[in-house]
């Protein structure tokens, strides 16, 4: 597939019938987000805004908007198509103790290492803004969300350099533009920038920063990926190998850095880490609800190179599905290979979106002793990013990590609550919200195995049917209930009071209606009991296991007692609780409009 920048990856998109150009006019503020989010909730094309009002060049949105435009992003007909790849190039010796562990690794930073290529200049530099003609309100760069604490830019290729080791790498960190030169730079405190800006300090120099818009679209897509800390193996690298041709790169024109020569747009400037941060926020996160303002340092644009004719790159985040769950799928099938080097017994995993990516991860491993599971799960959780998993269910039994509610079924059949889970502490995404400190918090993971007869005699359960509201105990705090065939009641509430949540469910879990349920989740008013995975995503947001999850005796043997709903400050919650992503009923209705007088735009929203 012979494409290396965005634009011959449009076309392509265009030949195969997966973009959509839309010339009538449409608002970077909210109208953008509203169509798109629209489009990849229904499997749409990508989108592509020529005509925004105000801005001097056009918008793209949707390169990733589902697993085939994904696949088809990094050069294969199915993202299964890379883990089988790796596994072949690699060779694994699966099992065999240290010995053979060792012998793999030297394939491993060959497989990751086709270095770049350095060009005298690209196509990114035929244009140059210095000075005063730096204007990133020039941009088409979104507001995504009515709560958002101004326009994102939402698909950037962050690089910078280790100023020690002179190690280079490539994140994707959100930057809210506050003025016409400057924007904040999203660099959590587990993040590459990160530490690159606190070895600055320590060095008494600025942090020169390049951020690239645009270019080859698995090089987005790889500045993702959890690549693994080892040195000369970095996002440039990833992007070679999974094309089998070098990323070309030119030398910046006022910084020290290396950019791809064939990106629409290069931001050239620095973080001054003695400057005071600045608050940045709200932002309409991945996880579906509002990350608050917080402190972060700022960039300060010096420079901008473009290509002639360039088109700007966006994504939108909020509740899932989105665009970003594809580019999580094709991190789990690249490094499913390297999983199974460490654990051989891990048959396949996933990351649901309703997980949004850290929240939730199902695994099938090929069980052969008592305690697997716990080992495994264990296991994924020293690797890498997977340390800010919070819930892992395991089974071993045939069934498709894919298949979410099924996998759950599955799991809650051969899980006794309390006797087949276990608790653990660590590393939380920065971005939880409900965790018992910023970045800190704990695990849930659930032994879905079958059992062997140390783990405990196999328990008789018969599980609940299906149960509408009308059929279901009354209490005057419930605002919604349904019961799920297979092991589930969900309980909505409004809540008022310290402790709600959890009495809620203590008291479900008395009634004789408990009979065959093994989970009870008590959740927001805002969610809907008969959706299963908006329950799942509400539930996993809103939880920090330890504290949320308890296992209850009633009249009909354990239940898992689950409470999802909002912690307030008299239950010892010292943070701010954000909001879910809601878009503006104002917006909405333009956008019906919009999709009215527009028939390919009418075709495309109907479409499954």
């Amino acid at each position: 597939m012979a494409y290396f920048d965005l634009q011959s990856f449009i076309a392509e998109l265009e030949k195969r019938g997966e973009l959509l150009r839309i010339t009538e006019p449409v608002s970077h503020e909210l109208e953008i987000t509203e169509l798109a989010d629209r489009m990849v909730k229904k499997g749409g094309p990508a989108l592509l805004f020529e005509n925004v009002p105000g801005k001097d060049f056009p918008l793209i949105i949707g390169l990733y908007g589902t697993r085939e435009r994904m696949a088809l992003a990094l050069g294969v007909n199915s993202l299964d198509e890379i883990s089988a790849r790796i596994r072949s190039l690699m060779n694994l010796k699966l099992g065999g103790g240290l010995l053979a562990l060792a012998s793999n690794l030297p394939k491993l930073k060959e497989l990751f290492s086709l270095p770049p290529k350095r060009v005298r200049s690209g196509p990114v530099q035929e244009i140059v803004w210095q000075g005063d003609e730096v204007d990133l309100g020039k941009l088409p760069i979104p507001k995504c969300w009515p709560g958002d604490g101004g326009p994102f830019v939402t698909l950037p290729l962050v690089i910078s350099k280790d100023p020690e080791t002179g190690e280079a790498n490539i994140g994707m960190y959100r930057m809210q533009v506050f003025d016409k030169n400057t924007t904040g730079m999203h660099w959590q405190r587990h993040k590459t920038g990160a530490r690159h800006l606190e070895k600055a300090k320590k060095l008494g120099k600025r942090l020169e920063v390049a951020v690239a818009l645009g270019g080859d679209p698995a090089l987005s897509y790889a500045a993702t990926a959890p690549i693994p800390a080892i040195p000369g193996i970095n996002e440039f690298s990833l992007t070679g190998f999974l094309r089998g041709k070098s990323v070309e790169l030119c030398k910046a024109l006022t910084v020290d850095l290396e950019v791809p020569a064939r990106a629409e747009f290069i931001l050239e400037g620095y973080v001054d880490p003695e400057e005071p941060w600045r608050s940045e926020g709200p932002f309409g996160d991945h996880t579906g609800f509002y990350t608050l303002p917080d402190l972060y340092p700022a960039f300060h644009v010096t420079a901008v190179t473009m290509r002639a004719n360039p088109i700007y790159p966006a994504t939108i985040v909020g509740r899932p599905p989105m665009e970003d769950a594809y580019l999580i799928e094709a991190s789990e099938r690249i490094f499913l290979a390297p999983a199974q080097l460490i654990m051989p017994e891990i048959k396949d995993y996933h990351m649901p979106p309703a997980g949004i990516a850290h929240n939730l991860v199902n695994v099938v491993i090929d069980k052969h002793y008592p305690g697997q599971a716990y080992k495994v799960a264990n296991g994924l959780l020293g690797l890498g990013q997977m340390m800010f998993a919070k819930v892992l269910l395991v089974t071993d039994e045939d069934i498709k990590p894919q298949d979410h509610l099924t996998f759950w079924l599955t799991v809650i059949k051969n899980a006794v609550p309390g006797r087949d889970s276990q608790f653990a502490k660590g590393p939380i995404d920065v971005l939880d919200h409900s965790s018992r400190s910023w970045s800190y918090g704990s695990k849930l993971i659930i032994d879905g195995t079958k059992k062997h007869s140390e783990e405990g005699e196999a328990t008789p359960w018969v599980a609940n049917s299906e149960r509408q509201q009308s059929e279901l105990p009354r209490h005057a705090e419930i605002y919604k209930q349904h019961q799920l065939a297979g092991g589930f009641w969900f309980i909505t509430t409004k809540k008022t009071r310290p402790q709600q949540g959890r009495h809620l469910g203590e008291w479900a879990a008395q009634q004789s209606q408990a009979e065959g349920v093994r989970l009870i989740a008590v959740l927001d008013h805002e969610t809907e009991p008969e959706d299963f995975e908006d329950c799942i995503w509400t539930l996993l947001n809103n939880i920090d296991p330890e504290r949320d999850v308890q296992v209850k005796f009633g009249s009909h043997g354990p239940v898992f007692v689950m409470d999802g709903t909002p912690k307030l400050k008299e239950e010892g919650f010292s943070r701010d609780w954000p909001e879910k992503i809601t878009m503006s009923e104002d917006v909405k209705r333009k956008v019906d409009e919009l999709i009215a007088r527009l028939e390919p735009l009418a075709l495309a929203s109907n479409s499954e």
